[in-house]
């Protein structure tokens, strides 16, 4: 008998070639394939007659050809099936294209039903390329039809019979991880009937029930498995932090820290002391000081006697951290370091070799932190920069270095109240709220393509002055598929046609890390005018004399990304300037992109791309470790998630070892594994 891990080749009309491409989509077991829920359904319950399709709508037609279908070859690579289909009310005219096999499967004087976009004036309705059936199969007609992720290899029908399959293999096995109390005071259904109906609604209501359970069950699962890491957590001791004279650090800084930073500080220093490991996210907006309450803490750390460890996603914001903190820390007796992957090999044994033996106090890199060779005598102390730009296990093989280190995560993506609880509930949250004095507001402008000229104009301008300049683009080379801004073709094109006279250089995600490197030195170093790149600029270095940011295709970013894109200038003494360009005239996409005109608030600005776009892709890619939600929509379901707080905290509270849900411990177990985060 099947069990949720089986294989799915072995899953009865799967076999080995499906399950190799199904292996594409990650669907492996068959966990994995009842689980890969719809992204979305149409409606295709209503069958019209011919008379009553209106051009320009999708609709479903059953009808019966009046002769058999003609191919016509048009040229290599394209046929064209075409026939005359009636029924009682009129004719349709349909059209294939390469699928000549038709041509045989649509015999005159059976019914078929037709699904597409019907074009034409009353009396010459046409359709192109529709679904087609014969009546009564039901497969992709006269129902609610599920639209899966594909990829090539699999077709919608390949993966909905596939699904079909999975289902009938486990009908008798699907364990209920909820307890009936919980299923029975929300009014939840029995999983069976979710899964069914989440692939193969009998109704809306019915799908609508199906997709209730199922987003509690995730996020009841998921507030479990994150307050039993928070418990975990405060069962392990370590030795308390002592005081320190805090003040001999607040003095060397040459400014004076916000209230927020302050406050934040407070937090943190709390927690070191008080015999538990810290486990604290610092969030805050680009330009906040969160950078200063790192440092706060690496003394705090290095005054009791431990090593502080700070790890930044690239080498370039490692060197500028380095540069900017040690020569505040080293005159407080603070011994600094930097370690990337850069180094020679003599260099990276020399500073693993002073590390071990407490010569260093605060060492500041990349992943090299984290290589097997790099040993700390006395670990008291983790930091990571951008933290969602880390896997958790990244993380955990730094603080894996020392005996239950504090750990603080900073991030400048500034999250939703309702997303944080989600993302980072095993964490302590900090959030600084305020900005240095003295900043001033970048103006943002949200104009179409036409002001092209206008913009080279004014940055031409702006550089003649002695300012930098970055231009954003979504891809990093031209497709014959879409128009976006391509940021290999346009660097070329800037240069040539555009600004001859200037220094323009680019950078993507595509290069190699050196070659990112050496590009965004060369542009901090003042010797490029204008830097063409993809978002890989969104975390990177400080370029105070950077002082406009030009976003093509705006439309394709998120708020967030577009915020934090936003931060990337505004950091010197000179006026800065955000230029968002659309030429999208949907209406919800305009009235999105001029939030960021309105507001220079992070936090107002993720709330609003929360509600418009959901949580699913926040980050661009979810790196944050945490089992991923597959059906919940936090942006939708803020009361369902409290609804499945509340049910967890009280079954915690009853049964703080889950040994009445045997069902649900497994299940957990089973979804922070998978996410790197095993219980012990």
């Amino acid at each position: 008998m099947a069990d949720l891990k089986t294989d799915v080749r072995y899953i009865k009309g799967i076999g080995e070639q499906r399950a190799k491409a199904l292996a594409k989509l990650d669907i492996r077991t068959l966990r994995d394939l009842i689980s890969w829920f719809p992204r979305r359904y149409e409606d295709r319950t209503e069958v019209r007659r011919i008379a009553d399709l209106i051009p320009g709508e999708t609709a479903c037609v059953c009808a019966m050809p009046a002769s058999a279908p003609a191919v016509s070859h048009i040229r290599r690579g394209l046929d064209l099936v075409k026939l005359r289909v009636v029924d009682e009310t009129g004719t349709l005219d349909v059209t294939f294209f390469n699928q000549s096999w038709l041509k045989n499967s649509l015999r005159p004087g059976e019914s078929y039903v037709f699904c597409g976009r019907a074009e034409g004036p009353p009396l010459r309705r046409r359709m192109a390329n529709p679904i087609v059936e014969p009546e009564g199969r039901r497969e992709s007609t006269g129902r609610i039809v599920p639209v899966y992720p594909l990829t090539a290899g699999v077709s919608r029908l390949v993966l909905s019979r596939s699904v079909r399959q999975g289902l009938d293999a486990c009908a008798d096995i699907l364990p209920d991880v909820l307890p009936d109390e919980v299923r029975r005071e929300h009014q939840l259904c029995r999983i069976g009937y979710a899964y069914e109906n989440i692939h193969f609604p009998a109704s809306f209501e019915a799908l609508d029930l199906a997709r209730r359970r199922l987003a509690f069950e995730e996020l009841f699962l998921f507030t479990l498995g994150l307050r039993r890491l928070r418990q975990r957590r405060e069962t392990v001791e370590v030795e308390p932090f002592g005081p320190v004279d805090m003040e001999a650090f607040y003095r060397a800084l040459p400014f004076t820290l916000t209230e927020a930073q302050r406050r934040c500080i407070g937090e943190a220093l709390g927690d070191m002391a008080s015999g538990r490991p810290m486990n604290r996210l610092c969030q805050g907006d680009v330009g906040s000081g969160k950078t200063m309450v790192a440092a706060a803490c690496a003394y705090f750390s290095v005054k009791n006697g431990r090593q502080a460890a700070l790890m930044a996603p690239t080498e370039i914001l490692a060197r500028q951290h380095y540069e900017g903190l040690a020569p505040l820390l080293e005159p407080l007796g603070v011994r600094c370091a930097l370690l990337t992957g850069s180094g020679t090999a003599k260099e990276k044994r020399e500073l693993s070799a002073a590390l071990a033996a407490g010569e260093i106090d605060f060492i500041i890199g990349t992943h090299a932190l984290i290589t097997g060779g790099v040993e700390y005598r006395r670990l008291g102390l983790v930091v990571t920069d951008e933290q969602h730009r880390f896997g958790v296990a990244q993380r955990a093989a730094l603080a894996g270095k020392g005996d239950h280190p504090h750990t603080l995560v900073m991030s400048a993506t500034p999250i939703p109240r309702t997303l944080a609880l989600i993302l980072y509930g095993d964490l302590d949250v900090s959030v600084i709220d305020q900005l240095p004095p003295g900043r001033q507001p970048v103006q943002t402008s949200f104009v179409d393509g036409s002001y092209h000229p206008r913009i080279y104009k004014f940055l031409r301008r702006l550089v003649g002055e002695g300012r930098q300049v970055y231009i954003v683009c979504p891809a990093v080379s031209e497709s014959e598929e879409d128009d976006r801004k391509a940021v290999t073709e346009y660097a070329a094109q800037l240069q040539r046609e555009v600004f001859p006279e200037l220094r323009v250089a680019y950078v993507h995600g595509k290069m190699k890390p050196k070659e990112k490197d050496a590009v965004m030195t060369a542009f901090a170093g003042g010797e490029t005018d204008i830097l063409v790149s993809t978002t890989v600029i969104e975390v990177g270095v400080d370029v105070p004399n950077a002082a406009v940011m030009v976003v093509e295709n705006a439309e394709r970013f998120g708020l967030s990304q577009l915020h934090q894109l936003r931060g990337r200038v505004g950091r010197g003494k000179w006026q800065s300037y955000c230029v968002l360009i659309s030429d999208n005239r949907n209406e919800e996409t305009r009235r999105r992109l001029k939030v960021m005109t309105k507001t220079a608030d992070g936090f107002k600005i993720a709330e609003e791309d929360l509600r418009l776009r959901g949580p699913g892709d926040f980050f661009g890619r979810r790196q944050h470790g945490l089992p991923g939600l597959r059906v919940a929509d936090i942006g939708c379901d803020a009361q369902l998630l409290r609804e499945a707080q509340g049910a967890a905290d009280a079954l915690l509270a009853r049964d703080p070892e889950l040994k009445s849900c045997p069902a649900a411990a497994e299940r957990i177990a089973e979804l922070f594994t998978e996410a790197e985060l095993a219980f012990s």
